[in-house]
């Protein structure tokens, strides 16, 4: 059930959230927190939020009509994410309601985390590790867990964005050559920087030996690796999603994977998360995490911090920085 209502105006957090956040909201609202951190269902987030000012989401929160139809004393809804496809933001724009991001705060170490599964699975790190645990391992062998070169190779950016562009940037440190695709080409001064070349999605599927997805999830982007796609990439390909699971079609990855039309994957999101498609489990050639690409201490707090902000800003009447819909 909701908490009374006090003299101060009221926020609800759906999930655990830094300290720092809470402490932050705790010096403007009166906070309800889902100490649990459990997803809060449908009618459990509503009941909560009834007569709240402000809801602090997460993603794993759906924010929709019905949801804000039964928070009539809404002002924000702050999400802690780049993200906001788990809001309806012509419901928000129906009802009035501000919604807020927390962008640029975790673009290193997102980008960082892409890198991290491009190596795992390009030198076979978990198989590796999964071999030495299991007692196997009887001494060096030459042709043991032969993996991908990087230095040379083509690295494929769909979505240049912030965090595609850190990507980039990584990629020239390894000696790699930079393709990306986006609807929006980048400046002729950071194509320059990141030595660069904008090319159209076909060449970019075809011609890349490392695959990273930075895109948002949109219906335009829904399935934007699928059959056809992967069907046209070089067999010693390896694919890498840090962006959203939909983005991918689990099972005709899974297909792709078991039959060698391309050498592995890194996954960190999956299309109906927190499931995930059963056949990727049993696969030696795909390292998986669990949405896991922003989570470090310094940058899991900063957002906790900007969403707090975004809600405190929202509520006092002033336009928040991150400002999604207002």
């Amino acid at each position: 059930m909701a908490t009374p209502r006090g003299s101060r105006p009221r926020a609800v957090v759906t999930r655990r959230i830094p300290q720092d956040g809470i402490t932050l909201l705790e010096s403007f609202f009166e906070v309800d927190q889902n100490v649990d951190d459990r997803p809060y269902t449908p009618d459990q987030l509503a009941e909560h939020a009834r007569d709240a000012d402000a809801v602090v989401a997460l993603l794993t929160d759906r924010i929709d009509e019905a949801f804000f139809a039964r928070c009539p004393q809404l002002k924000v809804v702050a999400n802690v994410a780049v993200g906001y496809d788990n809001i309806d933001l012509a419901a928000a724009a129906r009802h009035g309601i501000a919604i807020t991001n927390t962008p640029g705060v975790l673009t290193e170490a997102t980008a960082d985390f892409a890198f991290t599964l491009l190596l795992a699975c390009a030198r076979r790190v978990v198989e590796a590790d999964r071999y030495v645990r299991d007692g196997r391992f009887g001494g060096w062998e030459m042709m043991g867990f032969l993996g991908g070169d990087l230095a040379g190779r083509t690295l494929g950016i769909a979505g240049f964005g912030r965090i595609g562009q850190a990507v980039a940037r990584r990629a020239g440190g390894f000696g790699m050559h930079v393709v990306y695709e986006d609807e929006h080409p980048a400046t002729a001064a950071v194509e320059d920087q990141f030595n660069a070349r904008r090319v159209d999605k076909a060449t970019l599927i075809g011609s890349a030996d490392y695959l990273s997805l930075h895109l948002p999830l949109l219906p335009s982007t829904h399935h934007y690796i699928a059959e056809a796609e992967l069907r046209t990439m070089k067999r010693d390909a390896y694919l890498v999603n840090t962006a959203r699971g939909p983005i991918v079609d689990e099972k005709a990855l899974a297909r792709a994977l078991r039959d060698g039309e391309i050498a592995g994957a890194g996954l960190d999101v999956f299309e109906r998360e927190p499931a995930v498609e059963a056949e990727l489990l049993a696969l030696d050639n795909v390292v998986l995490a669990p949405h896991i690409a922003s989570a470090t201490v310094e940058t899991r707090t900063k957002m906790a911090l900007i969403a707090a902000e975004n809600a405190i800003t929202a509520v006092r009447g002033a336009t928040p920085p991150n400002l999604v819909r207002a």
